[in-house]
């Protein structure tokens, strides 16, 4: 992703509103359920032994787990970068030669990709039996605790593990489910679910915590982008211009050439019609999701960027194309121009499309030069 003092100035801003909007509505991410989490993951952190610290490999540095800064001598750590599918795979060797020297052991995994996730078993396992052969490890149950902020799919992966190991094992007992929700902070106890045998190995799935107080205001907007911090605190129109800046000053756009122009716009259509009343059923104008208008969004937003003459290094201009863009993704998301929350209802469509890989695959945190590693 090309970096630029414009991301980060729109970023600041965006934060700044985050962070006020917080003050505003006390305990809207740190509420009560997280400040009894950050106790009871505190007092079981030194009792376990290994901890799996899953981070969204969007944001690799900024989704670290700040409580584990309070055990330095915890002795094993997994640092797993989950959302790998989201992440901008140019960046992703990088990262993983940035963890190794921060004396980590790193992972990347799909939560949605059932070998990913098998593969992610048989790491654990694989720590699991150096653990015990390094320490003469003699008890028949070893205990792996997942950490992380809200949001980077600790329970959707603690469930896969729990299902593939359980398989594996051939273990008949009762399978169970830790609690998955698309919202951040759903999960309020830490549950146990069993991954492996001979030696018994056991999850920990615990909730997701994000310090008290987040001092830097571009790290708030990146937390808010991803949807770590729970929707509601600023209007998703100006999440979805931080997400428009990122895109701009990227080349993701310039694979959509395809999706442009409106003659090829109407032929997706004039075949969209054909069979219609199969077609109607799996193709709907108002949903958002669908092949059809996900291309229309590339197509519109491709148009505009390849027509604009400012420059984009400029706030101003930068401002200027994102509210050309917002214009003509109404009518890519069908969006009726006339209503209230007109802009909200893009802003909605377009975060949701971007946080589902629909629009590109993007890290937001920037990589030192000392570690990109293109693939």
């Amino acid at each position: 992703m090309a970096t630029s003092s414009v991301v980060s100035k729109i970023a600041r801003e965006i934060g700044m509103a985050v962070q006020k909007a917080a003050r505003r509505n006390k305990g809207w991410w740190y509420d009560p359920h997280m400040a009894a989490a950050t106790t009871a993951v505190a007092q079981r952190l030194p009792l376990v032994d290994l901890v799996a610290e899953i981070r969204d490999a969007r944001i690799p540095l900024s989704s670290e787990y700040e409580l584990l800064r309070n055990f330095p001598s915890l002795a094993r750590r997994i640092v797993v970068m989950n959302k790998m599918d989201l992440a901008d795979p140019n960046q992703v060797k990088g990262w993983m030669r940035y963890f190794e020297q921060q004396d980590c052991i790193p992972c990347g995994v799909n939560s949605h990709n059932k070998d990913s996730v098998k593969g992610l078993l048989n790491f654990i396992q694989a720590q699991v039996r150096g653990l015990c052969k390094a320490n003469h490890h003699s008890s028949e149950t070893i205990t792996v605790m997942l950490v992380g902020i809200p949001n980077v799919g600790k329970s959707a992966l603690a469930n896969s593990l729990h299902q593939i190991g359980r398989i594996s094992a051939a273990d008949k007992g009762k399978l169970r489910h830790a609690t998955v929700s698309p919202q951040p902070g759903e999960t309020k106890d830490i549950s146990s679910l069993k991954v492996g045998s001979h030696p018994n190995i056991y999850l920990l799935d615990t909730p997701g915590i994000l310090p008290r107080t987040i001092h830097d205001a571009e790290l708030c907007s990146k937390l808010a982008l991803t949807g770590a911090i729970r929707d509601g605190l600023i209007e998703q129109k100006e999440l979805a211009q931080y997400f428009l800046t990122i895109l701009n000053l990227s080349d993701q756009y310039k694979k959509w050439v395809k999706f442009t122009t409106n003659q090829s716009r109407l032929n997706r259509k004039e075949e969209a019609s054909i069979n219609s009343e199969t077609r109607q059923k799996r193709q709907h104008l108002m949903d958002h999701t669908q092949d059809l208008t996900v291309h229309d969004v590339r197509g519109a937003i491709f148009d505009i960027i390849s027509t604009f003459n400012g420059n984009l290094e400029l706030e101003d201009d930068m401002i200027k194309l994102i509210e050309a863009q917002l214009v003509a993704l109404r009518s890519a998301f069908h969006v009726p121009e006339e209503g209230e929350n007109v802009e909200s209802k893009v802003g909605v469509k377009l975060l949701d499309l971007y946080r589902t890989g629909r629009l590109g695959h993007y890290t937001l945190d920037p990589l030192p030069v000392t570690f990109y590693n293109p693939l």
